[in-house]
């Protein structure tokens, strides 16, 4: 299985430590998030996770509560620091705390835990993975992608090189060579090639700088639309591209990740294509619910949770201010790509050049 990002510090408890709802209904029972080194507001992942535990605070009336993590040292501490407060079931974001989520789960049995782009082989009883299929909706996100380029160039660049970040870029190239052969096109991706594993990569997820040196050099490439899987790194890339917008003929635009960054980052609405869905809320809300046995369990069943696009654990955001622009017969040659996808009548292995089929992430 593949794996993704991590968690906060002891020392500031008191500090980062949020209390959300007082519980009834459910019981007295607690959802507790451990974050990576993103945080809590990242724009991204982490924000997502908790939008999670908040609906099951508001929805299933629990108690919900988060540590950040500063550094990778405090994964350990945190969820240390929430067994001792007795958390019901504890959520840890990012394949970093797969070792920190692991040993605290196998010395604790009686606490449930779940954590964010990581599943274990083989499973561990009382952990839920929760992985997801981005690469079909960034399928979509690329074929959109290259039905709006002017120049014929896109470009893609992630923050580490790990599979919840390339099958992004994977399901992002493969809409594109999709589009190319159904139009007779050629447009050209720049930024990651799935055949040969190699593409731009910024080291992290958190240096913001990195995020706009990226995208500059992928607009100085000529590529009109950016497409960053680097987590708070792509807010730079935003930079980029919105200071770019009256120096550069096609003005550039962006495609967000993760959240629908149109909403979750004002002032980049004049950029922003569209985003790829990776719906965390859904799938922490679920792990939750399955903790409180409030849906039989059934998500607890397999040790496993697949975001799929048809489960509406990933998608694509809508158009949003480039509504009009989108002409309407693309819109339903997407309506019609995602319908393919979920039946299984296309799939993006056969799409993307990658040498072979991923698992799901």
């Amino acid at each position: 299985m593949k794996k993704s990002y991590a968690a906060f510090s002891l020392l500031l408890v008191a500090a980062f430590v949020m209390a959300a709802c007082t519980p009834a209904a459910g019981g007295g029972f607690k959802a507790c998030q451990v974050t990576d080194t993103g945080g809590i507001d990242d724009k991204s992942f982490n924000a997502t996770a908790w939008k999670g535990i908040e609906d099951a605070v508001d929805q299933l009336e629990i108690e919900g509560k988060f540590l950040e993590s500063q550094q990778q040292t405090d994964y350990e501490a945190n969820i240390n620091a929430f067994l001792e407060e007795g958390c019901d079931v504890i959520v840890t974001v990012g394949f970093l705390l797969g070792d920190a989520t692991k040993a605290g789960a196998e010395a604790n049995p009686d606490t449930k835990f779940s954590i964010v782009d990581f599943a274990y082989d083989p499973t561990i009883p009382n952990v839920l993975g929760q992985v997801f299929n981005t690469d079909e909706a960034a399928f979509l996100a690329g074929y959109a992608a290259a039905a709006s380029t002017q120049t014929g160039k896109v470009g893609t660049f992630g923050g580490i090189q790990i599979g919840p970040v390339t099958d992004f870029m994977d399901g992002f190239v493969a809409g594109v060579n999709y589009y190319n052969d159904a139009h007779g096109t050629t447009v050209e991706v720049l930024g990651w090639d799935p055949a040969t594993q190699t593409g731009a990569f910024t080291g992290d997820f958190d240096d913001q700088d990195k995020g706009k040196q990226k995208a500059e050099e992928l607009m100085q490439e000529d590529a009109d639309i950016i497409f960053p899987v680097a987590g708070p790194v792509g807010i730079g890339a935003m930079a980029a591209v919105n200071d770019n917008l009256a120096g550069l003929d096609p003005a550039p635009m962006f495609i967000g990740v993760d959240v629908d960054q149109f909403i979750s980052v004002p002032g980049n609405e004049n950029i922003m294509l569209s985003s790829v869905l990776k719906r965390i809320d859904n799938a922490v809300f679920a792990a939750v619910e399955g903790a409180m046995a409030l849906d039989g369990g059934s998500v607890w069943e397999s040790n496993l949770y697949v975001g799929l696009l048809a489960n509406d654990g990933v998608g694509m955001a809508p158009f949003h201010n480039f509504e009009d622009a989108v002409p309407a017969a693309l819109v339903t040659e997407i309506d019609g790509l995602k319908a393919a996808l979920i039946a299984g009548d296309v799939t993006v292995a056969d799409w993307s050049g990658q040498p072979a089929a991923s698992p799901a992430s």
